[in-house]
């Protein structure tokens, strides 16, 4: 028995940033090396991510309890994974794949097994004396370990907010940032002012699921307004050094016929006109990222999109799903060009390396993002560094949950990595 052994593998329900359970895993191996980790938890979900598997007994948590998929962390899952050496990363995910059995993860639950594969690689890290990142940066093939461009949520609508506005996220990307300390200021600085104004001008804000403010106006031309207005509020300028990234989570958007509505404007648009609305706007603001500007399944007209704004970052999240064949389809058909990388999405830490290797082979950039719905985990922003992605979207510089991977990157920043600087390659 070697020192990475594993020991004994026990799941626990652990409570998420919404107040809503979700799993833990504790690993401890024979050298007494002992690593926890917990499975994050989405409002917008794709159809093609891996199965959160939840108890459904009403007088629990209404519903949302985990004590079965904590159950399997600590019987079946467990069972299968003792003996086994922790260093063999993709062994241990393969094992778990499967034992469960399903292409979603529905029998024993993708929150379980998630948890139990980044406790694994947390343990495995610990034993042979180095950081996450560095972990994870071997078992991605060693690229240049770089600490990421962050996409900071400054205003929330969608399901983020209780539909308080049409599109899910206005986030800025401090693209004139030549650090990430530096990136993480203005980032700050945007949010506060954008919270100034606000105030200022008598707007009650919701403070919603990711930290974002809400201020719930009813058209998207308003919120795109107050975001350069903050931005030069925060002494930056729009464009040069502060841009706007939008996530639209179309997928949410869609009623009957295949029609986008916004409901807040009182507007129903086609595929076309939905394309026609997010090139004015990128032609009217400083635009550089639009997440999911059509639905997960518009795959007839995501190719149209990339040809009339491939010239920004176009993110596919529910298209993808942090899923390496769909991702390559996106490749192959020419739908969008960034992959939008939630290891809960894929359900294992291998497969979400895999994921992110079929994005770099088709030219596609990459941002690692956390879920709505968060723990104190803060395995995204070592994935981020390790995998050398180049960006990280968090969420924004507000509640623990969020501020515990800002700054998780902000101690690796003192390693002396280099920062990825926009505009990222493509």
């Amino acid at each position: 028995m070697s020192a990475s052994t594993i020991q004994s593998v026990r799941g626990r329900q652990i409570l998420d940033s919404r107040g809503r359970p979700t799993v833990e895993a504790e690993v401890v191996l024979a050298s007494g090396a002992r690593a926890t980790a917990s499975a994050p938890a989405g409002a917008s979900r794709g159809a093609a991510e891996a199965f959160e598997l939840r108890d459904g007994d009403a007088a629990h948590f209404e519903g949302r309890g985990v004590r079965s998929a904590a159950a399997n962390v600590s019987g079946e899952i467990g069972a299968s994974l003792v003996g086994r050496d922790a260093l063999a990363q993709s062994d241990v995910d393969r094992a778990m794949r499967d034992l469960d059995g399903t292409r979603q993860l529905s029998r024993l639950g993708g929150n379980a097994i998630l948890a139990v594969s980044i406790a694994v690689a947390r343990a495995g890290a610990a034993a042979i004396g180095v950081p996450l990142y560095r972990r994870l940066n071997a078992l991605a093939g060693q690229p240049t370990p770089t600490l990421p461009m962050p996409m900071v949520n400054i205003l929330s609508g969608g399901l983020h907010a209780a539909r308080g506005m049409d599109v899910q996220d206005f986030l800025v990307i401090p693209v004139g940032a030549t650090s990430y300390s530096q990136a993480l200021d203005w980032a700050c600085q945007i949010r506060s002012a954008a919270a100034q104004l606000c105030e200022e001008a008598g707007i009650a804000t919701l403070l919603a699921d990711e930290g974002g403010l809400s201020p719930g106006f009813a058209r998207s031309t308003d919120a795109l307004d107050l975001m350069v207005r903050a931005f030069e509020h925060a002494g930056l300028t729009p464009g040069d050094e502060a841009a706007i990234a939008l996530d639209i989570a179309a997928s949410s958007l869609v009623e009957e016929k295949g029609r986008y509505r916004f409901a807040r404007a009182g507007e129903s648009l086609t595929s076309e006109e939905m394309i026609e609305r997010l090139e004015d706007w990128a032609q009217r603001y400083p635009i550089v990222s639009i997440e999911d500007g059509l639905h997960e399944e518009d795959w007839a007209n995501w190719p149209a999109l990339t040809r009339r704004l491939g010239r920004i970052q176009l993110v596919g999240d529910d298209l993808f799903a942090t899923q390496p064949d769909r991702i390559a389809r996106g490749v192959e058909a020419g739908a969008g060009n960034c992959a939008l990388i939630k290891i809960n999405q894929n359900g294992t830490l291998t497969g979400t390396l895999e994921a992110l290797a079929a994005a770099r082979a088709g030219g596609f950039s990459s941002v690692v993002s956390a879920r709505s719905g968060e723990t104190e985990d803060t395995v995204i922003a070592d994935l981020a560094v390790g995998t050398a992605a180049g960006q990280i979207k968090i969420g924004s510089v507000r509640n623990t949950e969020r501020l515990a991977k800002y700054n998780q990157l902000s101690r690796i920043e003192e390693d002396g990595l280099a920062f990825a600087r926009w505009p990222r390659g493509r």
